[in-house]
């Protein structure tokens, strides 16, 4: 799965959120929130989304299938700073047979502070690709099909970029 950098801007566009209150030690010298602190971020609401629809991720790891992160990437719109709450809007924006890609809009205060998306490949407990849950696959905003096809545009294709 080749990722797509552009998810979508408005929260209305995600199914899920999950509020983070930044602490003191996720912050630089400078008082802002450490660009390596939003993983963390993105991963604590991709597990949060997945309990919130009654499939934990645990649950998904005893039947044998990991969600190994391939890709990330991050576009930094404002900084967070020490005590903000941040919401971590999440989606599922596409997905193959055996990969997904998450996208993600971070809020504070009402305003986007960053973008994001994350690329998984579906792996059995010795790292090799498998097929993804049919639940699982049922959860993506383009499916297989859409994302082999060059007239799907990326997610949030339309939408303009933040000022």
């Amino acid at each position: 799965m080749r990722i797509q950098t552009e998810p979508p801007t408005s929260p209305a566009d995600y199914p899920f959120s999950h509020s983070i209150r930044v602490r003191f030690a996720e912050t630089d010298a400078m008082g802002i929130v450490h660009h390596a602190a939003y993983l963390p971020y993105l991963e604590a609401a991709r597990v949060e989304y997945l309990r919130a629809i009654d499939r934990p991720y645990t649950v998904l790891r005893e039947s044998g299938i990991d969600l190994a992160v391939i890709e990330a990437h991050v576009r930094y719109i404002r900084p967070l700073r020490f005590d903000d709450v941040v919401e971590v809007h999440v989606v599922m924006s596409a997905s193959t047979r055996a990969s997904l890609q998450m996208s993600y809009l971070l809020t504070a205060n009402g305003q986007r502070v960053a973008t994001a998306v994350t690329a998984h490949a579906c792996v059995d407990p010795e790292g090799r690709p498998t097929r993804m849950p049919t639940w699982l696959a049922a959860l993506s905003v383009l499916s297989d099909e859409q994302v082999s096809s060059r007239s799907v545009r990326p997610v949030g294709d339309n939408q303009q970029s933040a000022s």
